[in-house]
Formats: structure tokens, sequence, C-alpha cells
């Protein structure tokens, strides 16, 4: 099986749509386009192919200065040679770590730049975009030299300073702000009777068929993180911008008694594959934690900039390769399973440290707090809602939701955040604040159809997709099981917890993401088809 793009040329039409969109990506601060959460405050014109510099001015509008915002260059480049990705990779790598140093000169200076605008071009948005225009350079002369270089990625380069306008106040809606629970605008989530108890499907995507109600605890019991506080106020910090200075703010909160139901059932068609498969990995009770992502960046330390919990697969670094994982210990039960889930920790923003505080990934990337081990996790896998499914091929790579969906937009975010009793209202952008006794739930719902061809993609994207409104997959794709990831946290009530993320991402909840890569043996998922196709509940 391929773990590669078949298209390793890019075409006139999509070179031309990639010089489009770096010219409107530097300029969607202005017409506050591609999905942006907030607009302005530092302006640029753009970069176009000439990799001329933007002109960088005030923009008069009261708001502080909250974050640097540049082109997620990655995105952009949805076609690249196999021969070239390494290479790629590496330098892709390196550009989320000069806009993670850049960020960190912006916050020691942000002060003096909201006095001085010119200060910002000349020590931050300047060197970041001479740093940027050298890394693009090398990856269209890695791409160059066994395909087509891509016109206009110079355009790339330039980027902005921008305002958070949820912490204004205005959060741009209702209380709830964006309660889409679903990426590409689907709903999400379990639709909860509103009793706490923990059935149905979870994390309903593109109208997918998210399971019958299996049970979904997997160990009542607390791991790390217990003491929850420590006497301390559970919202403080959060008037500062977070326990580290970059978010959340208080407006990124919303109770989720405020919210009203949004989440919409599918209808079950004739033929539809009814059962479910799940399968129990822990809740990474023994503490399994790198700020990697072998995914997006093999074979680069601190690839991720923020922490991720690990169950499953215990060979999982940024330097595991695909015989590393084959032959990796495994948390899972079934040991037919060694397949890998991880995702960003959640913290406690009670003023208190955790060991990384002077780590990678921790607190030298502005994560910090401490780390929570979730009350209970479940990892099921669902059919689809209008016919049989397909074996996922082994070593499969899915990614859901956008770990920079606070300055991309939410084109591909699917973050969903809920509490227990309430899991039909989903939030999207929001963390929630549960009342008493419930607890916060995470859901991800990852995409359910495949190109029969590929286990990656260049974007680590474009290989799956999510199901159609009316439950078909697209043109040239195929159904197959869909994980839907649960994860539940003891948290004290109120706006005193925050997901890992980039520095720059400000720990916005619509960053959250979820990543997979399948390690199933081919037994037990001839099994896990054969249960979902046949409408059986197994484990």
């Amino acid at each position: 099986m391929r773990r590669t793009a078949r298209t390793p040329r890019t075409s006139r039409k999509k070179r031309s749509s990639l010089a489009n969109r770096a010219i409107a990506a530097s300029a969607a601060l202005i017409l506050g386009g591609g999905g942006l959460v907030a607009v302005n405050v530092y302006a640029s014109a753009g970069e176009g192919p000439s990799g001329s510099p933007p002109t960088t001015r005030a923009q008069n509008t009261g708001r502080q200065m909250s974050t640097i915002d540049c082109p997620d260059a990655g995105n952009e480049l949805p076609d690249v040679p196999e021969q070239a990705r390494p290479e790629v990779d590496r330098e892709l790598a390196a550009m989320d770590t000069q806009i993670t140093d850049a960020y960190r000169q912006f916050a020691d200076r942000k002060e003096q730049i909201s006095q001085d605008p010119g200060l910002a071009e000349n020590t931050v948005l300047g060197p970041l975009r001479n740093k940027r225009t050298a890394s693009l350079d090398r990856i269209g002369i890695a791409i160059g030299r066994v395909g087509e270089r891509p016109a206009g990625i110079e355009g790339l380069a330039g980027c902005n300073l921008r305002a958070d306008d949820s912490a204004s106040g205005n959060p741009g809606g209702n209380p709830g702000g964006d309660t889409g629970a679903g990426g590409n605008g689907s709903n999400g989530g379990d639709g909860g009777n509103g009793d706490g108890g923990q059935d149905d499907g979870q994390g309903q995507d593109q109208g997918q068929n998210q399971g019958q109600g299996d049970d979904q605890g997997q160990g009542d019991n607390q791991g790390r993180g217990d003491n929850q506080g420590n006497g301390q106020d559970p919202g403080q910090g959060q008037g500062q911008g977070g326990q580290g200075g970059n978010g959340p703010e208080p407006s990124d909160f919303v109770d989720i008694q405020s919210v009203q139901p949004n989440v919409q059932r599918p209808r079950q068609r004739r033929g539809a594959s009814r059962g479910t498969f799940t399968t129990d990995c822990g809740r990474n009770e023994n503490g399994k934690f790198n700020p990697d992502n072998v995914i997006v960046a093999p074979g680069v330390s601190n690839g991720a900039h923020h922490m991720h919990d690990y169950i499953g697969n215990q060979a999982n670094d940024a330097f595991a390769s695909d015989d590393d994982l084959a032959n990796g210990a495994t948390t899972c039960r079934n040991q037919g399973d060694r397949s890998t889930y991880y995702w960003p920790v959640l913290r406690l923003q009670n003023g208190q440290d955790e060991a990384d505080v002077n780590a990678d990934g921790g607190g030298r990337d502005q994560n910090v707090g401490q780390i929570q081990t979730p009350s209970q996790v479940t990892l099921k896998f669902v059919g689809s809602p209008v016919g049989r499914v397909t074996a996922m091929p082994r070593f499969l790579r899915i990614i859901t939701g956008d770990a920079k969906a606070f300055t991309n937009g939410d084109a591909n975010a699917n973050a969903s955040w809920s509490c227990t009793g309430f899991e039909n209202r989903q939030l999207k952008d929001k963390y929630p604040i549960c009342p008493e006794g419930s607890q916060v739930v995470r859901t991800f719902a990852f995409q359910n159809c495949w190109d029969g061809q590929n286990t990656d993609s260049a974007n680590h994207r474009t290989h799956v997709a999510f199901a159609q409104p009316n439950g078909r997959c697209p043109n040239g794709f195929r159904a197959v099981p869909q994980l839907v990831q649960r994860i539940v946290y003891d948290v004290p009530p109120g706006p005193g917890f925050a997901v890992d993320s980039f520095p720059e991402q400000l720990h916005k909840p619509i960053t959250d993401h979820g990543d997979f890569i399948n390690v199933f043996d081919q037994r037990l998922m001839k099994k896990m088809v054969r249960c979902i196709n046949d409408g059986r509940r197994c484990r």
C-alpha cells in the first residue's frame, strides 16, 4: 500500500491558485476573509510572487495585539513528490519553530510594540519573513529536483499581527459562540439524554452513524491530576490570559446550560452498517507524553510544540518507523490492536507547575499547568448510514481537526467540547463550563472515507475525507470504519483548564485535534469490519 499522493506535478491552474491564495492569505486580516475569527490590528497588503516585503501599518481599532498570523504552507502544498517529502517535512517543521520563536519575541515586547508599531516589523515580522522566505525557497528547490517547482510559493512568507476579538468580550454570536461540532459545518457529539449516561454515538460528523449505545467508561478512577486545584481558585490566571500569559481568556468559556441542543441524528438508510467495534487501550495511566508528531513532522523532535497524550502503541515518537510501530508494545487490551492514538494534553490552570515546565512542548512553548489524566477514554469504530464499510489499510494515518485553526480559520476544524449529561449540545470554539457533578468531554469523529490507494498524503488530509451530508463518500473514496474518540475529564467547574497548543494559537478550544495511525493486525481488522457490517457490537 502506497503512502504517497499520485500527483507529483502541480497543474497550471493549481499553481495560479497557490499564488492567489498566498496573496489572499496575507490580506485576510483586512478583508476578514478565510473564516478568521478576528480581523486586523496590523494589516498587510500581502506579499506576492515577487517576494517584496509587506507594508505593515497600525490599524486604529483600539484592540490589543494578541498573536502572529502566518499562512500555513503545509496546507498549500497538497502535491509534493514522494522523494521530496522528507526535506519538505523538515522545512515545514522548521517554519513552525520560526513562528514559535517569533511569538516569543512578540510576547516579550508586546507593550513596546503597542506604543511603536514599527517595532513589530523591525524585531518580529521582518526577521520572521526572511527566515520563512529561505525555508520556502528550500522547499521549492527540493520539489523542483524531482518535479515542477510550485509557482508563487514565496508569497506565503509574509505574516501579520492580529487581535483576539473574543478577548474583547464579543465572541461573535450567541452565548455559545459557534456550536457546530464537526468539521466542514457538520454536527457533532453525542445526542445525550441529559441524565449523564454516556451511551449513543459520539462526535456525529458528516451525518455518519456513531454507534448504538455501548457503555463508554474504561475505568472510573482518576489518574494524574486527581488533586484538582490544590485549593486554588479554578479561574486563577484566566483574567491575565491564562497561567502562561497566552490564553485562554475568560471569553473562551461558556456555560453549557446556556447552549441549545444542536446535535442532529443521521437517518439510517436501508443497507446501513449499524454495528460497532470498541477497543480498550486505557487512559494513559502510565504517563506517556511527548511533543512530537510522527505524522506531520517525522524525524523532528518537538515537532508539535505542545505535549501529547498517547495510548495504544508505546513506540510512537518522532523517529518511529512503520516497523517500529508494528513491533511496539501496546496498552490495548486486545494485543491485535497496536494502533497509536494521541491528542494534545489538557491542563488545569491552577497556578501549579508540571514536570515539563522547563521542557520543549511544555513551559518552553508556553504550555503550563497540571496535566490531567482522563477519567474515561472510549475508542469506538462505527459504520456508514448508507452502506457497508471496507477495511482500513494498515498504517493509514488520519489527523482530524486543525492545530492552527485559530489563525487558519475553521475549514479543517473538528473540535467538539461538551459536558456529561449535556452531550446533545456540542461546542466548537468554546470550552464548556460544566455544572457540579458533570465532567468535561472532548469528542473526535475522524474522517470515514478513504481514497483506496494512499495511507498518507503530502498535507496529511487529501487521502481521507468526511462523508457528504447524504452519508455517501465523495467520488473516488470508499467508506471505512469511523473512529469516534471520547475523552472525559473530572476538572473543577469554571474556566480553569486549557488544551495544549502551538504558543501563537493561544490555547483556543477550536485548535483541538486528534491523531491516529492504524496498526490493527489483519485478523482483528477483518473482525471489526464483519461486526460493523453485520450490525453487531463487538470488543
